[in-house]
């Protein structure tokens, strides 16, 4: 009892049991995110609307079943700082931890309940090697736990690294990516309806560019949700 309690607490000196939206540290019941935070993020709600900002974003583009976000990004805010911390400070079990809250909505909402599998956007290998994770694929995982359903890594590869899309525009963000992708073994996803996740939706050109690729295959039917949605 004694040697684990010296070990937790060495433990929590190299990952400091803090909250990773707000940085307040964290009661012994919460996990990742406090209390506070849980219920105060701005939360879109828009799995519950099937026209809303997100599924606009592909409107004339791409066809896409469904589109929502878990919450709303504001630059500053704590939702950036919450995935800041899963994407450049090693914390994969942030994107778990939203996806397991974000994929019990879902699974009660009517236009996500028929979801088969899901789909993480996928990383270049070199840059997957150097973040250690897909910051994406943790997220799905995190929502199939809920969901109750598989998560596919392999069906969708990104063949060509790109820059980073921070401080492009649409139409840069588009050509940056528009032929990265590569299906892999597409018979397997026919007559699916898959369900596309990223972190962060801004202009949507990376999840467009996944969608075109995905709507190739027979009788599929693709959704998109991201951890949070960048408000314009």
């Amino acid at each position: 009892m004694f040697i684990a309690k010296v070990f937790d607490d060495f433990i929590s000196l190299i990952y400091p049991h803090v909250c990773m939206a707000c940085g307040r540290s964290l009661f012994k019941y919460e996990e990742c995110i406090c209390l506070y935070c849980r219920y105060h993020l701005p939360k879109s709600n828009f799995h519950n609307e099937a026209i809303n900002p997100v599924s606009k974003l592909f409107w004339g583009k791409v066809n896409v079943h469904s589109a929502a976000a878990y919450y709303l990004f504001q630059k500053g805010g704590k939702v950036q700082h919450l995935i800041h911390q899963l994407k450049y400070k090693e914390r994969s079990e942030v994107g778990v931890y939203i996806g397991e809250l974000y994929g019990k909505d879902l699974i009660k909402s009517e236009l996500f309940n028929t979801v088969d599998c899901i789909i993480p956007v996928p990383l270049h290998p070199k840059k997957q090697v150097k973040r250690g994770y897909n910051q994406s694929e943790m997220f799905a995982n995190g929502l199939a736990a809920s969901m109750n359903v598989s998560v596919n890594i392999s069906s969708l590869t990104k063949s060509t690294a790109t820059e980073t899309q921070t401080r492009k525009s649409r139409f840069s963000r588009w050509e940056n990516v528009k032929e990265v992708f590569v299906l892999n073994q597409a018979e397997t996803l026919e007559n699916k309806h898959i369900l596309l996740v990223d972190d962060v939706i801004t202009t949507g050109s990376t999840i467009e560019s996944c969608v075109q690729k995905l709507n190739t295959i027979k009788g599929v039917k693709v959704s998109v949700v991201a951890m949070a949605y960048a408000m314009h």
